[in-house]
């Protein structure tokens, strides 16, 4: 069995996700969830899951070590980043050398990198007149959206299309995608 543990900041709707798809699963389980904001809804909608989740402070983050005892204590293999905000710190990138993976809602490199996440990216990929967007999936590094890239999905972007129009069908492919493609990766660490 393989223990993933989700990082997340906000709502928490892809989290749940990825919660559901294993819940049943006899080679990897989300073993714990970990949030640097106690007030927001990832909380709930995992708790519900039977998953248990734990919010940690700024200087526990960036510390690392009150973060790394937790996911030991959850015998963490394997971290996935679901709307999570924080650049990771060097101490975890060291305890997970790519073992650490994240979704960004657009085609990397376009749109990527420091302050590009939620509605600013389709608020950018609307002002650029982009005819496509969609998701990347990659490893984490050092340097924000420039890992690896593992899998990319596409959407159409309409010249009509609102930001919230785009940000619909991009949510769309992020729950059809990331379970799997986090599966896949697993089986082959």
């Amino acid at each position: 069995m393989k223990n993933i543990a989700i990082f997340a900041s906000g709502s928490g709707t892809n989290a749940e996700n990825i919660g559901r798809y294993f819940s049943n699963s006899e080679t990897i389980k989300v073993a714990v969830v970990l949030s640097n904001n106690r007030n927001v809804g990832v909380h709930a909608r995992v708790n519900k899951l039977g998953i248990p989740s734990y919010v940690f402070s700024r200087d526990e983050f960036v510390q690392g070590t009150p973060v790394l005892a937790k996911l030991a204590e959850y015998n963490v293999d394997f971290i996935v980043l679901a709307g999570f905000m924080n650049k990771i710190s060097d101490t975890l990138l060291k305890a997970f050398p790519c073992k650490i993976i994240n979704i960004h809602p657009a085609l990397l490199p376009k749109h990527g990198g420091k302050g590009m996440f939620g509605m600013h990216v389709h608020e950018a990929v609307v002002a650029a007149k982009e005819k496509e967007s969609g998701i990347t999936i990659h490893y984490v590094n050092e340097n924000y959206d420039e890992g690896a890239t593992i899998f990319q999905a596409k959407c159409t972007v309409l010249p009509t299309d609102t930001p919230e129009e785009v940000a619909t069908k991009v949510h769309a492919l992020e729950y059809a995608h990331y379970p799997h493609v986090i599966e896949e990766v697993l089986a082959k660490h």
